[in-house]
């Protein structure tokens, strides 16, 4: 998918939110999805680097948020009922 210099490269920046969108997606219909950056690399088909920069962007974004171990796991939503 993705390697380092596409994800710092502007030219490329559709194919970033492209990867962006699919993590996000990945994470959203499986709530209790844990990956290692391993995994996700080998998951999405990127390098490892350019996974870590990436995984990275999301827990400063607080969409995910690394457990103990190392994985990467969706962060807690709140959700507020308007009644």
């Amino acid at each position: 998918m993705a390697n380092r210099q596409e994800l710092q490269n502007g030219a490329d920046a559709p194919r970033l939110d492209a990867v962006v969108a699919r993590v996000r997606g990945e994470y959203s219909e499986m709530p209790g999805l844990r990956l290692t950056c391993a995994q996700a690399s080998r998951l999405w088909h990127m390098d490892v680097s350019a996974c870590e920069m990436l995984l990275e962007q999301l827990v400063q974004e607080g969409f995910l948020r690394r457990t103990d171990k190392g994985a990467s796991i969706a962060a807690p939503t709140t959700r507020t009922n308007v009644w």
